[in-house]
């Protein structure tokens, strides 16, 4: 069945005075379903069509590109959101109304156990073809298209964004005859990502990266708003043409299922990881499930920071110095990152700048060091209560922070650079004033500010829990961090003392050159760190952070010679694993930015251990000795 074309050139554009005029892009927030459904029958009739697409506001700057709608309806970005119930059978027509492209469209085909993935529609220049599939299995999928005939992994520039999300509800219970029960309890967010090319061909250098959630780059996204208590539920979907790990500030998520194109998973409980970070690889979705349990502003976002740095208009490459900012969050900040507001409960009152005075006082003063001042050659140094600072003079990395589990803790961070600044407490559960975005942390009567030259800042915490932790920089943080603003932080259990022989330190980092680190990583602070001594037939604790710029599908491994040891898998981003996956495995595992994992090694010969740190593409890294003496 063809549509008349007239109609289509109608509706894709208008003219004044003879000059064709583009229509607007609409964001679209995924909480509208398309099409129509009547017995059991989704009616759905979809169309590219050119548009002016505004990530930055309305008002910014625009950019032609292909995108999706529903026919006789605005373009939107991401596409018109498919969301049924399990059993339902699709009737959809798909148009191409893009003048020259012929369009090749993927994943409007079934979801069930018996069929796999679908051939993708080709249509050319006006064509419109049909299509029926069925809808069966529970999850999230997503349709996305292509103009130039590439991959998923390689759809970088304009027609990155012709994708939609699917979403395939289970079968209401008694009673529910409709899906808003279940839209009201989940939200839904697609990754979106503009570029010269994707991270894995060009990590560095590139002029445009323009990333997006739900068709808007950060400050323009969403912002979203909770009750302390609330269950949240996010489906979150990557169509881009990166990875990004996804880290959530304050608080543990649960991974309740993770998916691709054709397929979607959920978890048992007992496999269903709590985290602060979670490594998303392209085309993968994710379904989460958190629980806010303090009031105040909190941030969900990629940790890489090309991907939630200010850039220009469009996603390029901005002239001028960005670093120097009185208000990083809307000033310095861009891309990947959704912005939460947690209210109290009905009839409390806000403890989001509020936390018990530290029992437990450090100083960490940022200051440059000495042989190379400016932004590529800043340090921590860190006081202990009364006692002298101490300062890492070789590597590139602070001293670790060591304290107690109930324990009240306050930092008081001092600025001793000419560099504003300003530190993340990743991983730790605390109030929101004192997480470290500065001009955002806090409640809207009181934001945290970037912390200028010469000023201090007192954070305040009590961590809830043990274990393994990490304090960055969060203000220019591709320099900052590389340049050395990093350091682990260690929270005992009760009873527990920091024994450094037996509790050991790996943290990975990267080096301030970037042609460097497209070469190699450092770990503790060095490209030739110490090596470390276990003692033979003695537990230790081996506790791994990547805090770099640039590598989230790095992985770790240990090794005798060339062959791979075993290790005891204890903890991730600081949360204990169940008993029953707290078993020996081979010493191989994925590692993702922002992530933190512990195990445990009871060494049974003498000899060198080696821990390496593995690109995605296989070359080691960087290395760390451990070595194993009686």
């Amino acid at each position: 069945m063809v549509r008349p074309v007239v109609l289509v050139l109608f509706v894709a554009f208008t003219t004044s005075f003879g000059h064709p005029t583009v229509e607007q892009v609409r964001a679209n927030d995924n909480r509208q379903p398309a099409g129509l459904v009547r017995n059991g029958v989704l009616s759905l009739h979809l169309e590219a069509r050119f548009g002016s697409w505004h990530p930055d506001g309305d008002d910014a700057a625009g950019a032609d590109v292909p995108a999706f709608a529903e026919v006789g309806r605005p373009l939107q970005i991401p596409g018109p959101l498919i969301r049924v119930v399990a059993g339902t059978r699709v009737s959809a027509t798909v148009r191409n109304a893009l003048p020259n492209d012929t369009l090749l469209v993927h994943g409007l085909y079934a979801r069930d156990t018996a069929t796999k993935e679908g051939a993708p529609l080709q249509l050319l220049p006006g064509e419109e073809r049909e299509v029926e599939f069925r809808l069966s299995a529970p999850g999230t999928y997503y349709y996305w298209a292509t103009t130039m005939r590439r991959p998923l992994h390689y759809r970088a520039h304009e027609d990155s964004q012709l994708s939609g999300a699917i979403v395939v509800d289970p079968t209401p219970a008694s009673g529910q005859t409709s899906l808003a029960r279940a839209n009201a309890a989940d939200r839904v967010f697609v990754i979106g990502i503009w570029a010269d090319t994707n991270g894995a061909a060009m990590p560095h250098g590139r002029r445009r990266v323009l990333a997006t959630i739900n068709g808007r780059s950060w400050p323009h996204t969403e912002r979203l708003s909770y009750t302390v208590g609330d269950s949240v539920h996010w489906r979150v979907i990557n169509t881009s043409v990166d990875i990004h790990p996804m880290h959530l500030h304050g608080f543990y998520y649960r991974v309740d299922a993770r998916g691709d194109e054709a397929v979607d998973t959920t978890y048992a409980e007992a496999d269903r990881d709590r985290v602060v970070t979670d490594l998303m690889g392209i085309g993968q979705t994710l379904r989460l499930t958190w629980v806010p349990e303090r009031d105040g502003n909190w941030a969900f976002h990629c940790h890489i920071p090309e991907h939630i740095e200010a850039r220009g208009p469009l996603g390029m490459l901005a002239s001028g110095d960005l670093t120097h900012s009185t208000n990083h969050a809307l000033q310095n900040m861009g891309g990947l990152v959704i912005a939460v507001h947690v209210a109290p409960r009905r009839g409390e009152m806000s403890t989001a700048d509020r936390a018990a005075p530290g029992r437990h006082r450090f100083r960490l003063v940022v200051e440059e060091r000495p042989d190379a001042p400016g932004t590529e050659a800043l340090r921590f140094a860190l006081g202990d209560g009364g006692a002298a600072l101490r300062r890492d003079s070789v590597g590139r990395l602070g001293p670790p922070i060591v304290v107690q589990v109930g324990e009240p803790v306050s930092i008081n961070v001092v600025n001793h650079s000419p560099h504003p600044t300003s530190v993340h407490w990743h991983g730790i559960e605390l109030e929101s004033y004192f997480d470290g975005i500065g001009g955002f942390s806090g409640s809207p009567s009181r934001l945290a500010p970037v912390i200028a030259p010469s000023d201090s800042f007192e954070a305040r915490f009590t961590p809830p829990r043990p274990g393994t932790f990490i304090y960055h920089s969060h203000v220019d943080e591709g320099r900052q961090q590389p340049a050395g603003l990093i350091g682990a932080i260690i929270v005992l259990g009760p009873g527990q003392r920091y024994d450094p022989a037996t509790d050991l330190l790996a943290v990975i980092t990267s080096p301030v050159d970037s042609l460097e680190e497209s070469r190699a990583v450092f770990i503790n602070g060095r490209r030739d760190a110490a090596p470390l001594t276990l003692r033979l037939g003695v537990p230790h604790r081996l506790r791994i952070i990547n805090i770099t710029t640039a590598r989230p599908g790095l992985r770790v491994a240990l090794r005798r010679d060339t062959s791979v040891v075993q290790w005891r898998p204890l903890a991730r981003d600081g949360c204990e694993l169940p008993k029953q996956r707290q078993v020996m495995k081979p010493a191989f595992q994925p590692l993702t930015i922002g992530e933190t994992l512990d195990f445990e090694i009871t060494p049974q010969l003498p000899g060198n251990l080696r821990l390496d740190a593995v690109a995605l593409q296989g070359p080691v890294l960087g290395s760390l000795v451990l070595r194993v003496e009686r």
